[in-house]
């Protein structure tokens, strides 16, 4: 299958350049599944087939397995390609399939990105975010902690996930923030005051769950009609959206099949007008 991912337009993120589609690892070993995948080797493909692609921004988390997703970004594909970002995250524990904590104390922060780089194999993380803001520990604490991490030189970026626009600025004040991460698709747009601070300031925004769920998405709804228009999937018109959004999105849409990884990267292609656009909302 070609794909055509520079047509997306790319990013900076520290000392490297990504294509503005990327890779959620976490349907791997994310919710719905607990410890290892049930068959290793097809995930360890699809991760080859990630890169194959052109993909040069995958998404993971120390909590996802926990700890295995890491362990087959590894296994797949180190050494890394050249151009190639792996993101990570810290700071939320999963104790069970659906139990997860946060959890920003800066001695545990610090321990999880030694074992990161541990798993992934590397020296220095490209990006870490801080997964959740742990509400009882000082955000001002939990961003230093990562600061002081990037100038022992253990993390390139710092990034963050789940936040408002007043947690942004407010660790923007304690240290430099490159990302954010919120959840963000066609049918929840609850981070649109983030997405607009992001893109003003250019700050990269990682849209997780990309792919819009529910009514918006149903027979007859305005996705519907604007893929049938375009000759493209409600999925590939939902990222389409993503990225018509903002210059400074990169989704990252996940999957354990290859099929449907062919099928969301192809959202490079599919060009929406002004006319669907509005349409969609």
């Amino acid at each position: 299958m070609s794909i055509s991912l520079p047509s997306t337009g790319t990013l900076a993120i520290g000392g490297k350049t990504v294509h503005r589609l990327g890779y959620g690892a976490m349907s791997l070993t994310g919710p719905g599944v607990w410890g290892p995948p049930a068959d290793r080797d097809a995930a360890v493909r699809v991760l080859r087939r990630v890169v194959e692609l052109g993909v040069t921004f995958i998404d993971t988390a120390d909590s996802y397995g926990p700890y295995v997703n890491e362990e087959l970004i590894r296994e797949a594909l180190h050494p890394y390609p050249e151009g190639l970002l792996i993101a990570t995250k810290a700071g939320f524990v999963r104790t069970g399939p659906s139990q997860w904590h946060p959890v920003g104390r800066p001695e545990y922060l610090r321990q999880e990105v030694e074992m990161s780089l541990r798993r992934l194999g590397v020296e220095r993380l490209d990006l870490l975010q801080l997964h959740r803001v742990d509400p009882q520990v000082p955000l001002e604490d939990q961003v230093g902690e990562l600061g002081a991490l990037r100038d022992e030189g253990k993390i390139a970026e710092i990034g963050l996930s789940e936040v408002s626009v007043e947690q942004l600025e407010q660790a923007r004040r304690v240290t430099h923030i490159v990302s954010v991460q919120n959840r963000y698709n066609l049918s929840n747009r609850f981070s649109d005051p983030v997405l607009d601070h992001c893109t003003e300031q250019g700050i990269v925004f990682i849209p997780y769950s990309p792919v819009a769920k529910g009514a918006l998405t149903g027979p007859d709804s305005p996705v519907e009609h604007v893929a049938k228009a375009v000759g493209a999937t409600p999925s590939q018109v939902s990222l389409a959206w993503l990225l018509a959004r903002s210059p400074m999105t990169l989704p990252i849409p996940g999957t354990s099949s290859i099929e449907h990884l062919e099928e969301n990267l192809g959202a490079s292609t599919v060009k929406l007008t002004a006319e669907q656009l509005r349409e969609l909302g």
